[in-house]
């Protein structure tokens, strides 16, 4: 099982609209694709229509560690949820309690790995023990960058965290979310940033009010306007981050 997280300190940055849309893309490809709404906000709940609950909250889960037992279909064939929970807000206080508390959250998918052919994860924005977890479990990690200097600060920050972290062999998938070319700052950003970070995706996801709309429709892009710039965007990531973790 191939393991992605979307991440990144800063919130708002459309990482949950990627997991959702990307868990989308993999299972209408015949993937058995799993999504986990690791973000106590429950935005991905949300768009699948799944109440953003789990019975007992984060300690019965961590303390049973059968994440079998809170799993919930979703309207796409091939697709899974785990949904979010407002206890996951004390899961850093949780995991600390254990020896390793970093590598707590890929003992708990360990046993999922003969189920699924793909798990995404949609992160709490910050930097915390649970995204430490995160980055320790993962095969890749998406972070969408705004084109804006407040994102590009973020990514820098992420990266001199990770700097110090050097037993992590973490494959960082960045990428430029929100575009809006009518905007000189964008369209400066785009052109430049990626000479300093190279391993930025040519993909970029648009600002685009179809995407709003994925909060009306409590849906998937790809389930009422698949033809769009921003669909056909996303479907270009998904088809480089195929690549990325074979």
């Amino acid at each position: 099982m191939k393991i992605i997280g979307t991440y990144n300190i800063k919130g708002g940055g459309g990482k949950t609209a990627t997991a959702v849309n990307l868990a989308c893309l993999a299972a209408m490809e015949g993937y058995k694709t799993l999504i986990w709404d690791l973000d106590p906000q429950g935005a991905a709940s949300f768009y699948y229509r799944i109440k953003p609950k789990i019975k007992g909250g984060a300690d019965k889960l961590l303390a049973e560690r059968n994440l079998d037992n809170v799993i919930k279909g979703t309207d796409i064939p091939n697709l899974d949820l785990i949904p979010a929970d407002f206890s996951y807000r004390n899961m850093d206080v949780q995991f600390s309690e254990y020896k390793k508390p970093a590598r707590q959250l890929m003992k708990m998918l360990r046993p999922l790995s003969e189920e699924y052919h793909l798990l995404f994860i949609d992160c709490p924005p910050n930097i915390t023990l649970v995204s430490e977890n995160v980055f320790y479990a993962a095969d890749a990690l998406l972070v969408p960058i705004i084109p804006t200097p407040l994102s590009i600060r973020t990514h820098q920050q992420l990266l001199k965290h990770l700097k110090h972290k050097p037993m992590l062999e973490l494959n960082m998938l960045p990428f430029f979310s929100m575009v809006d070319r009518r905007k000189k700052l964008h369209r400066e950003i785009i052109t430049e940033l990626p000479k300093k970070y190279p391993n930025i995706s040519r993909y970029m996801i648009p600002y685009a009010s179809q995407v709003e709309l994925m909060g009306v429709r409590r849906a998937p892009l790809f389930t009422y306007a698949a033809s769009t710039p921003a669909a056909k965007a996303y479907l270009g990531l998904w088809q480089e981050i195929k690549q990325s973790i074979k």
